[in-house]
């Protein structure tokens, strides 16, 4: 994951060629030393498509993260900490996940148009759910603790008791799905760029080169593959980080590992 967001800073300077410039004289071209990952059908460099699809893939990934998660503490602590707006909101978030998440960002994408804000938008309304869920339940189990009753019989305002008692014990679970929720988005990101629906075509996407590269499959599969390997190294990095951060800030899973040296 490192290396990926590392590639993506320095796009501009390790870059070989500019990744919209069109040679027609040099399509279709394979993997080369001066094409390391060979050429698409318009002659364009897939290396430097694919390192500066990175910026625009990590780039969503991460707006959608920290999008999803505000609004996913602003719902989940309301729903969890107010009993009469559970229900109401809980029943919301229950519908935007009764459909498929692909779907409904399709669906969004559709009446939104294709631009990068507006997948950030669409992706963040279609994971917020899970996010606000994640926190409900962490509120629940805070709520009913004795430090909280105390700071309600000190006489806290609901405010300064959902801030300042409550929330910091929802962060570690919020981190961790945070990481898997980056790790959606950018597969989503991709999928909606290859439907045409996502990034638009003049942007560097890992979707939109793989997109180009279908219908070359067996005369070119460079085109494809090598975006394809950028998706599949940067989800599992996000996955192995996300469940490296369980494994750190879940005091249950430290205290059965330590048992046994005990």
């Amino acid at each position: 994951m490192l290396l990926m967001v590392t590639m993506a800073l320095a796009a501009p300077w390790i870059s070989r060629h500019d990744p919209l410039r069109l040679n027609p004289i040099e399509r279709l071209q394979a993997p080369s030393a001066d094409h390391w990952f060979g050429t698409d059908d318009f002659g364009r460099d897939v290396y430097s498509q694919v390192i500066f699809g990175a910026r625009t893939s990590l780039l969503v990934g991460g707006m959608v993260m920290v999008c999803s998660s505000l609004m996913g503490i602003i719902l989940g602590l309301a729903a969890g900490y107010y009993r009469t707006l559970d229900n109401v909101l809980m029943r919301i978030t229950d519908g935007l996940m009764a459909f498929p998440g692909i779907v409904l960002a399709i669906a969004l994408m559709a009446s939104l148009g294709p631009q990068v804000a507006n997948v950030v938008i669409a992706l963040s309304l279609v994971y917020m759910p899970r996010m606000a869920r994640l926190i409900r339940s962490a509120v629940l189990v805070a709520r009913e603790m004795p430090y909280v009753e105390a700071a309600k019989a000190s006489g806290a305002a609901d405010r300064h008791i959902a801030l300042k008692h409550i929330l910091p014990n929802c962060i570690p679970p919020l981190i961790v799905q945070g990481t898997f929720i980056f790790a959606y988005a950018v597969l989503a990101e991709a999928t909606l760029s290859f439907l045409g629906v996502g990034a638009p075509p003049y942007i560097p996407s890992w979707g939109n080169v793989i997109s180009g590269g279908r219908l070359f499959i067996r005369e070119a599969p460079w085109i494809s593959l090598f975006p394809g390997i950028a998706i599949v190294i940067t989800c599992l990095g996000l996955n192995l980080f996300g469940d490296g951060l369980r494994d750190a800030l879940d005091p249950r899973l430290r205290d059965v590992e330590a048992a046994p040296r005990a």
